[in-house]
C-alpha cells in the first residue's frame, strides 16, 4: 500500500507540472502522511532540475494518530538520497505491532516542509503537550513548531434547514421552535420511538469506534436514560459497538433507538428533529458533526479537546463534558460519569429561555469555509511565494458543482 502511495505523490508533482495554469512559483498543501513525501521528492528530484526552484510546501496535519509508521527497511523503496534519512528515522515507543526503529512518513512532511499546520487552534496545544496527545511526535513538532491551528469551515448548502431537502418542514432561526417540534415528530415516527414533540432527543451521528468515544456513550446511556429523553445513534464501525447499539431498543424500547446504517437523509431528520447532539470524541482534531448541528439549532454536548473546545463556547452554543482518557482499551468510568452528569445538566435547561437563547446562538454564527480560506490565504501568503496575490476581499466560495453526499 505505501509503495502505491509514494507512487501517487510523485504522479501528484509530475501532473500539476503538466498543468501550465498552475506555474512554477506555487504551493503545495500536502495532507497528512499520505502525501508527507512530496517535500522531499520537490527537493530531491525537482528542484536540482531548475523545477519548482520557488515552489514551497505547507503540511496540514489532520490526524495525528496515523503516521505512515514502516519497517526502517523501507526507507530504500522510496528512492531517497540518504540524506532524507534522518528526517525518517523514528524509534516507535508503542508494544505493538512492531518496537523498534522504523521510518516515519508524516515527522519526515513535519520536518522538511516550509510551514506545518493543523485544524483548529488547540488541536495545537494539544500536539505539543506530550506523546499521549502528540503520539510520539510531541518533540518534533516543538523543535519544528505548527504555526497556526485553522479550524475547518462547513458545505452550507448542503446543510442548511432552510432548503434541505430531506426534512419535512424547512426553517430559519425565526421560525426554529414551531418546525423543531413538528420535525421531531417526523423522526420519532421514522425510527419508531414513541411520538410527543415535548420530550428532548439527543443524537449521536458518526463512526463506532473508540475516536469517537462510543463505546463511552453505550456505557453512559443506562446512566441518564431513566430521565425523560429520547437518545438515537445512527453509525457504522466496529462489530461490537454495531451490536451493542443494537441493543439499546430493546433494552430501552421507549426511550433509545440505534441504527447501525449510513443513511444520509436520516442523518439530515436527525438535525432538524433533535435538540442535543452528543459528540463524546476522546480526541477530535477538529470535528464537523458539531457544526452540523449547530447550523440546525441542535445544541453540542462535547468533550473537550480539539476543535471542539474552538467551536463549541460553554453555555453559550453548547456543553462540555471535560477531557476524556485518551486511552482506548477500555472505558473509563470517570469519562462515563461526565457524559451522564452533563447530559443531566443540559436536559435541565430544555424548554427554558436559556436553552432557546443557546439554539438562536448557534444557528447565527457563520459556520462556513468564508472566514478558514481567508485565514487560510494569510498564512500561504506568508510563504512569499513570488506571484501570490490575495483574493477578492469579501469573495465567497462557490456551491458545490453537485451534491455533496455527507459522511455521518
Amino acid at each position: 500500500l505505501h509503495w502505491r502511495l509514494q507512487e501517487f505523490s510523485i504522479s501528484t508533482i509530475l501532473n500539476i507540472s503538466l498543468d501550465d495554469m498552475v506555474g512554477e512559483d506555487v504551493v503545495f498543501i500536502a495532507n497528512d502522511w499520505h502525501t508527507a513525501v512530496l517535500p522531499c521528492y520537490l527537493k530531491s528530484m525537482y528542484k536540482p532540475n531548475g523545477i519548482y526552484a520557488n515552489a514551497k510546501v505547507a503540511f496540514c496535519i489532520h490526524n495525528i494518530a496515523y503516521q505512515g509508521r514502516f519497517a526502517g527497511a523501507d526507507f530504500n523503496v522510496l528512492n531517497l538520497p540518504d540524506s532524507f534519512l534522518p528526517s525518517f528515522d523514528f524509534i516507535d515507543g508503542h508494544v505493538k505491532p512492531v518496537v523498534g526503529r522504523k521510518i516515519n512518513w508524516m515527522k519526515a512532511g513535519i520536518i522538511e516542509s516550509d510551514l506545518v499546520l493543523t485544524v483548529s487552534p488547540h488541536y495545537v496545544k494539544e500536539l505539543t503537550s506530550g506523546p499521549d496527545k502528540g503520539v510520539e511526535l510531541d518533540g518534533v513538532l516543538r523543535t519544528k513548531p505548527l504555526e497556526t491551528g485553522i479550524v475547518n469551515g462547513m458545505d452550507v448548502y448542503e446543510w442548511d434547514p432552510a432548503t434541505d431537502k430531506y426534512i419535512s418542514v424547512k426553517y430559519d432561526a425565526t421560525t426554529v421552535t414551531e418546525a423543531r417540534a413538528l420535525n421531531k415528530e417526523r423522526l420519532q415516527a421514522e425510527v419508531g420511538l414513541p411520538v410527543d414533540s415535548s420530550i428532548p432527543v439527543i443524537v449521536f451521528v458518526g463512526r463506532l469506534e473508540e475516536q469517537k468515544g462510543s463505546d463511552i456513550l453505550i456505557s453512559a446511556i443506562p446512566e441518564f436514560v431513566g430521565e425523560n429523553v429520547q437518545i438515537i445513534v445512527l453509525g457504522t464501525g466496529k462489530k461490537k459497538m454495531e451490536e451493542e447499539l443494537m441493543l439499546l431498543e430493546v433494552k430501552y424500547p421507549n426511550n433509545a433507538r440505534g441504527i447501525a446504517k449510513f443513511n444520509v437523509p436520516l442523518a439530515h431528520m436527525m438535525f432538524a428533529g433533535a435538540d442535543f447532539i452528543i459528540v463524546p470524541s476522546r480526541f477530535e482534531p477538529c470535528g464537523l458533526i458539531q457544526l452540523q448541528g449547530m447550523r440546525y439549532g441542535v445544541i453540542p454536548i462535547c468533550s473537550s479537546t480539539g476543535g471542539l473546545v474552538d467551536t463549541v463556547k460553554e453555555g453559550v452554543t453548547g456543553f462540555h463534558m471535560g477531557s476524556f482518557n485518551v486511552e482506548c482499551e477500555t472505558v473509563d468510568p470517570a469519562d462515563v460519569t461526565a457524559v451522564a452528569s452533563t447530559v443531566t445538566r443540559a436536559l435541565k435547561l430544555y424548554g427554558t429561555p436559556a436553552f432557546n437563547e443557546m439554539v438562536q446562538n448557534c444557528m447565527a454564527q457563520d459556520l462556513s469555509w468564508k472566514g478558514p480560506a481567508k485565514k487560510w490565504e494569510e498564512v500561504l501568503l506568508g510563504l512569499g511565494v513570488e506571484g501570490s496575490l490575495a483574493g477578492i476581499e469579501g469573495e465567497e466560495i462557490a456551491p458545490l458543482a453537485k451534491e455533496n453526499v455527507a459522511t455521518p
